[in-house]
């Protein structure tokens, strides 16, 4: 592994923040489509079910009576029924993704002096936090 090559900060590490986006390793979350980028989710699907075998009859029933999804169903020449399923909604899969971890602490590489730090619940937030943090600091650098 290479050596990390780093300027010296001009400031004392009081007068940093880091933010920083983990993930622990070897976990993985069950994840919903939108946020693993489905392609069912995000263009809709069909699923074709042949009812003349008993899997096929449980599919269908599955379908109709519990998926609590929007479909349209057509049968082919063929006598299978396709159920169309609309985008943006859920689909038969289980995603897994790993999580993240949106950290926001005092400090830089060399330390975090006061042992402050917070969490995120949402990407959202912390993408707002470093925003603002981020106007601070050209407001400061116009101030001089």
């Amino acid at each position: 592994m290479r050596p990390v090559t780093r300027i010296d900060p001009a400031l004392p590490v009081q007068a940093y923040q880091t933010y920083q986006i983990t993930s622990p390793r070897d976990t993985s979350v069950v994840a919903a489509c939108e946020q693993v980028g489905c392609p069912q989710w995000r263009h809709g699907w069909d699923s074709v079910i042949d009812e003349s075998t008993e899997l096929g009859q449980t599919q269908a029933n599955y379908i109709r009576t519990q998926s609590r999804r929007t479909f349209r169903e057509m049968r082919t020449e063929a006598g299978l029924t396709v159920f169309r399923f609309e985008s943006g909604q859920r689909c038969f899969a289980e995603h897994r993704t790993r999580p993240e971890i949106y950290l926001v602490r005092d400090g830089d590489w060399r330390g975090n002096p006061t042992g402050r730090q917070r969490q995120h619940s949402r990407a959202q937030d912390w993408v707002e936090d470093f925003g603002e943090n981020q106007l601070r600091l050209v407001d400061q650098q116009k101030k001089g």
